[in-house]
């Protein structure tokens, strides 16, 4: 007696809708009996629908007689989908063994797919799918045994992804919920009836599809809905020193960070997994592995992922905005530099890019260097992209930073407690990869294509007069310490031509009024040596001006994939600017990063009217409603779902979590219109995602 009862399903050709093999014992949820009813149907079902189909009533334990019935038919194996149904409700003190369960579905998914694998390798192509359960991902009182055996089938899954990949063998698992003889015991009838199985059936035909690239995920379906899951981890906690025991006292004390995910991990496979172990080896007892140097790049730099900088100050007055003024190319000779360079003229201003300076104290003055487990060699730090936002114009002195992360360094920049800008610093250090993980960033700002030139303007430059603004690099002065970086003499400051790049934009798009500037964002291409010319060429698309820098003598690209955004007059007049409208900002670039996925989390239109001394001053509009989600200024075409007026100051004690919702809706500070319970969903906005 085998009393299993299952479902083998074999695809034959490349469409998507030829299920063509079916094998069923046809035996009741508890395995008992046996009946060829079951797959008989299917197969007429198939049949009458123009289909081939052939059925075996062999036991799952019986791998090669299933797969060869399929060889014998159709003379190849292509597809295969073990979907093992059995299942025997006992609470864990009342089991014995989990034999029977296991038998069918880990024990079986693993003798039919081995007698499949051979042949699957020779035609260099197979598509597998395992399917396991809800029950097996989140364990389901009752269910030890199956839940046992249907998480064993997702790791043969994931073990099968890899050794398959290189002959086109790829193996996905699914775990469905759909009405089946299986759950009919243990749903209401008119849910059952309703999880048909035709709402599972799509994503098993496509992940066995030869289009189908995915390999190695794990899907939950039903009711037409598909969800991919990943695994996630904490950053964890180190609970040990060198030479000293660990404790769980330790462990105790630890215990909130260790469960804390607030900048979670997603290891993709045992190698990111274990690097984490490695890297503790290094930081405590000094590192690992036959290759030395080999060890120091990787445990090093993998230490210093993740690593968060204590906020430093930075204060200045007119004359560091001056002297970075004449670092970057101004001069007395233009009188509409005088601006930006005699603090007594009436519109006295700092260069937007001057931004860059407060922030490189984050890296220079104890940053990089300052960085657990980052032993670097300077002469190989290049700097391979620069993105700067201002919130508002610059203030002419006393500013504070604070500095999240690295390799990719984010630096926001306050005046007071005021933001006024953001930078974002892409840092490549020349042979100190090999450390595993992501090699780029869904946070990283992204730079746009070449296009057509519009304008070109061409300066002399020179790195020992910018390096005064705070660069203190030798590799920009000092010849002997730029040949260690393999340079036939110092270069220039990527930085520099930045500056020299956005002044240009500046002067022929912006009538040189610094309140225009917006955003900046270029890559870094080549270096520019001492007495070659900086070329930049402009093309402008709306408010958007894309740029080039080019060395003149030799044609040479520098600065690439760049662009600068300007405001419209009539937005970057500081006496407009409200409080909220750095909120507003922060919003906006957060939505850019996630905007899809809180568009299916909210599905909402949101509109701000904002307030000061009782007049309008301000409209907003976040659409998460429609496409990936987006900000708008100013009046809205579309309809919004709930519209919210409040005053300036109001608003910014909401977010700052000062003033209650609720006590400010019914003390009148805060007026809605339309779906008031759509408010609900703000928390969503104001706090996940803008992290305010």
């Amino acid at each position: 007696k085998k009393p299993q009862m299952a479902n083998l399903c074999y695809f034959q050709n490349t469409t998507l809708s030829s299920l063509l093999r079916m094998n069923d014992l046809g035996v009741d949820t508890k395995g008992g009996g046996k009946s060829s009813a079951a797959a008989d149907k299917v197969v007429e079902e198939i049949r009458a629908k123009g289909g081939k189909a052939v059925a075996n009533y062999d036991s799952v334990e019986d791998g090669e007689k299933l797969i060869q019935t399929a060889l014998d038919e159709f003379g190849r194996i292509g597809k295969l989908q073990c979907f093992f149904c059995i299942n025997i409700y006992f609470s864990f003190i009342l089991l014995s063994t989990p034999d029977l369960i296991h038998r069918v579905h880990l024990r079986g998914s693993f003798l039919v797919t081995r007698a499949a694998w051979n042949h699957m390798k020779k035609q260099k192509f197979g598509r597998i799918i395992m399917t396991a359960s809800a029950a097996g991902i989140y364990g389901n009182f009752g269910q030890a045994n199956y839940s046992a055996a249907k998480l064993g089938m997702l790791g043969l899954a994931n073990t099968l992804a890899i050794e398959g990949r290189n002959y086109n063998i790829y193996c996905n698992t699914i775990a469905p919920v759909a009405g089946s003889r299986l759950t009919e015991t243990v749903m209401p009838p008119d849910l059952v009836a309703s999880l048909k199985p035709e709402y599972v059936a799509p994503i098993v035909l496509w992940l066995c599809h030869e289009q189908c690239q995915e390999n190695g995920g794990l899907f939950e379906v039903g009711a037409g809905w598909i969800g991919k899951l990943r695994w996630e981890r904490s950053q964890g906690c180190i609970v040990r020193s060198k030479n000293e025991p660990m404790s769980p006292e330790a462990v105790r004390d630890q215990w909130e960070k260790i469960c804390d995910f607030t900048d979670s991990t997603r290891p993709l496979n045992i190698g990111e997994s274990l690097q984490s172990m490695v890297s503790v080896l290094s930081r405590v007892d000094g590192g690992v592995g036959a290759n030395p140097t080999a060890s120091a790049a990787t445990t090093s730099s993998a230490e210093a992922v993740g690593q968060k900088l204590p906020p430093t100050t930075f204060s200045f007055n007119h004359t560091q905005s001056i002297l970075y003024a004449l670092g970057v190319g101004m001069s007395t000779k233009d009188s509409d530099h005088l601006r930006f360079l005699y603090e007594g003229h009436p519109d006295f201003s700092c260069l937007p890019t001057f931004g860059v300076i407060p922030s490189q104290a984050a890296m220079m003055d104890g940053g990089l260097g300052s960085v657990p487990g980052l032993n670097i060699d300077f002469t190989q730090v290049l700097h391979g992209e620069q993105y700067l936002e201002l919130y508002k114009p610059l203030p002419t002195s006393g500013i504070q930073l604070k500095p999240p992360c690295l390799f990719l360094l984010a630096v926001n920049t306050y005046s007071g407690k005021e933001l006024v800008c953001y930078n974002q610093w892409s840092v490549f250090v020349v042979g100190a990869g090999g450390f595993g993980g992501k090699r780029n960033s869904d946070k990283a700002k992204v730079c746009v294509v070449y296009r057509s030139k519009q304008c070109v303007v061409s300066l002399r430059i020179q790195a020992a007069l910018y390096r005064l603004s705070g660069d203190w690099n030798p590799l920009h002065i000092d010849p002997s310490f730029a040949a260690m970086g393999g340079f036939k003499a110092p270069i220039l400051h990527g930085l520099c031509s930045f500056g020299f790049a956005a002044r240009h934009v500046l002067k022929q798009y912006a009538d040189n009024d610094p309140s225009r500037f917006k955003a900046i964002k270029v890559r870094f291409v080549k270096p520019v040596m001492p007495g070659q010319s900086l070329q930049t060429e402009m093309w402008k698309e709306g408010n958007r001006i894309h740029i080039q820098c080019k060395v003149k003598e030799t044609d040479a690209v520098v600065l690439s994939g760049a662009y600068v955004d300007l405001q419209g007059a009539s937005e970057a007049s500081p006496e407009n600017l409200t409080q909220s409208e750095l909120v507003f900002a922060e919003i906006g670039r957060r939505i850019k990063d996630v905007g899809s996925e809180l568009v299916k989390k909210v599905n909402a239109v949101f509109g701000w009217e904002i307030t000061k001394d009782g007049q309008n001053v301000a409209q907003w509009t976040i659409d998460l409603k429609n496409g990936c989600g987006a900000l708008h200024k100013g009046p809205y075409s579309g309809k919004a779902d709930v519209t919210f007026t409040v005053s300036d100051d109001d608003f910014m004690e909401v977010v700052q979590g000062k003033l209650n919702p609720q006590k400010a809706f019914f003390s009148g500070k805060l007026k809605i219109r339309g779906n008031i319970m759509l408010s609900q969903k703000l928390e969503v906005i104001l706090k996940d995602y803008a992290k305010l």
